[in-house]
């Protein structure tokens, strides 16, 4: 099985080509060893030695994760990750080999970005994913506590008022603060206390959960700006069937690791591209997802940006809404 060192060594340093080149070699593999995956080719009509490029690779709807056991070869899981869904909808299934793998995956694509872990505290705000098995955010988040080494990382679930006093104390430590919530416990946490977080990055994963109305991201990021004295706020891109996280440092525009790659297909035609500068079908390639499916199409609509960052604008439709950064206006 490929360990996460031999998959993550240098992978920050391979340019277009390399990459191309290891996609098109987990492709062909994920082609002839995933049943799900090749029946799927076979339906298409598809002849794996016949895609020269990322852009031709057919990307499994994610919507087999709710009916079938995705795996690439024979395995025994160590975990289930579970979709949160909503109440009588079918969830997705993420089985994962090694809990280990995807921890030290998302905790590399993280400190690439941010820097290392211990030098925040990570506090959480996750309530709707606390309250469920099998969330692969909070096993990141489980992760990423331990490894910031700080007494004062942790979780917070309601608890505002603990929430806002621990903000406050760690206003003049000389390590930064970071605090992840979801979009419906921000705002129910910004309204209570406004607070000047000037030393804190807030990192928003999306999805009010059934709590709130939906809203235009853009809307909400600047309630939560001037409530908290902030230039920005961070958004996480991920979803339960993949492994790796894409995240914006403002205005929403996302930017993943290299293995992570974003294509648009056509909102009527998810076999063709999509107009240049208009939205389509994100398709996702996570070469993480080794084990699985490296190649995922989501339900969500977003826009390529310039040098590699890509917009999320919602969903495809506004039926069974995740905690996937999806703020739909």
């Amino acid at each position: 099985m490929l360990t996460f060192k031999n998959f993550a060594n240098d992978f920050y340093t391979l340019n277009e080509a390399q990459v191309t080149r290891i996609a098109l070699d987990v492709f062909r593999f994920q082609a002839r060893e995933n049943p799900v995956y090749r029946d799927y080719l076979r339906y298409l009509k598809c002849a794996p030695d016949q895609i020269t490029s990322i852009a031709e690779i057919p990307h499994l709807p994610v919507a087999f994760f709710k009916t079938h056991t995705v795996k690439t070869g024979n395995w025994m899981e160590q975990m289930v990750f579970t979709s949160s869904g909503t109440t009588g909808s079918t969830t997705s299934h993420h089985f994962v080999p090694d809990i280990r793998f995807y921890e030290e995956i998302s905790s590399l694509i993280f400190e690439h970005q941010y820097g290392k872990l211990n030098r925040y505290h990570v506090l959480a705000l996750l309530p709707s994913y606390q309250e469920r098995q099998g969330s692969s955010l909070i096993k990141m988040m489980d992760y990423f506590i331990a490894k910031s080494e700080s007494n004062y990382s942790g979780y917070f679930l309601y608890d505002h008022d603990r929430l806002a006093h621990t903000l406050n104390r760690l206003r003049k430590d000389t390590r930064k603060t970071i605090l992840w919530g979801v979009t419906f416990a921000l705002l129910d946490f910004a309204e209570k206390h406004a607070l000047d977080l000037s030393h804190c990055v807030i990192m928003e994963t999306g999805g009010m959960k059934g709590r709130r109305k939906e809203s235009i991201r853009e809307d909400i990021h600047d309630f939560l700006q001037a409530r908290w004295n902030l230039p920005s706020i961070h958004s996480e891109y991920g979803m339960t069937e993949l492994f790796s996280q894409a995240y914006s440092a403002s205005k929403g525009l996302f930017n993943g690791p290299p293995w992570l790659k974003i294509t648009l297909k056509d909102i009527n035609d998810p076999f063709s591209e999509a107009p240049a500068g208009r939205a389509g079908v994100i398709n996702v390639m996570d070469l993480a997802n080794f084990s699985t499916c490296s190649f995922i199409e989501t339900q969500d609509l977003g826009r390529n940006i310039q040098n590699g960052n890509f917009e999320v604008l919602g969903r495809l439709d506004n039926s069974d809404i995740r905690g996937c950064n999806l703020l739909v206006g």
